[in-house]
């Protein structure tokens, strides 16, 4: 048995403000309907009959998930959040828009990672993450070698993880990272490649603000 690692810990606020009334009255009715379950699971025993299950961690307000799983009904999209408001916001939007295709954690990433069972997802998303900019910080940032193994072990062979990020030293530190893993690869072939928004990315109010030091870098790697 390996030995048990110390608790999980998401840096930053888990609330900025106040939460709106009606998305504080869907946290109490309708996350509970839809939350992942808190103990190891397979996916697909949630819908049944879904084509392939997908991941977006860290999914600030919902807008990127409940959008891609609107686009494709046939798809089970879970989503993991450890910050409250945005998963208010994210249950605001799966109520809205009617979505039975969409569940979600309320929590760190990692722990969830964890109960997930070997190739269980197709696709995993990691769209423009905590950059931890400051060098003292970087250990904080969520692409580590260790998190690499764990998607490697959920994801399919074939399977697909997308990363973006405006941050430039974030791309340089997730590039390096992954190249260094013999599980997974970078089929880019051009700088169009990593420039351009893929055909099927669907941009956010956060990605629109432009917070980071260069314009928007996506990196999509296939799992061996």
């Amino acid at each position: 048995m390996s030995e048990p690692h110390p608790p999980l810990r998401s840096y930053g606020r888990m609330k900025s403000r106040p939460i709106k009334p009606r998305q504080a009255a869907l946290m109490d009715t309708l996350l509970p309907k839809i939350r992942a379950p808190a103990e190891p699971f397979e996916p697909r025993a949630l819908k049944p009959d879904a084509a392939q299950v997908w991941l977006e961690i860290g999914f600030g307000g919902g807008e990127h998930m409940a959008a891609q799983a609107a686009r494709r009904p046939e798809v089970l999209v879970i989503g993991a959040e450890p910050f409250l408001n945005g998963v208010a916001s994210a249950v605001r939007h799966v109520d809205e828009q009617g979505l039975g295709n969409v569940r979600i954690h309320d929590g760190d990433a990692r722990a969830l990672l964890e109960r997930l069972p070997d190739a269980c997802l197709e696709r995993v998303f990691i769209l423009f993450p905590d950059p931890w900019p400051k060098a003292r910080h970087n250990k904080r940032r969520l692409i580590q070698p260790e998190v690499i193994e764990e998607l490697a072990r959920v994801l399919t062979p074939g399977g697909r993880l997308r990363f973006a990020s405006d941050w430039a030293d974030y791309v340089d530190w997730t590039l390096e990272r992954f190249l260094q893993s013999p599980h997974f690869a970078w089929p880019a072939e051009r700088a169009d490649d990593w420039r351009t928004p893929p055909a099927d990315h669907i941009t956010t109010r956060y990605e629109e603000k432009r917070l980071g030091d260069c314009a928007p870098v996506f990196l999509d790697f296939v799992r061996r």
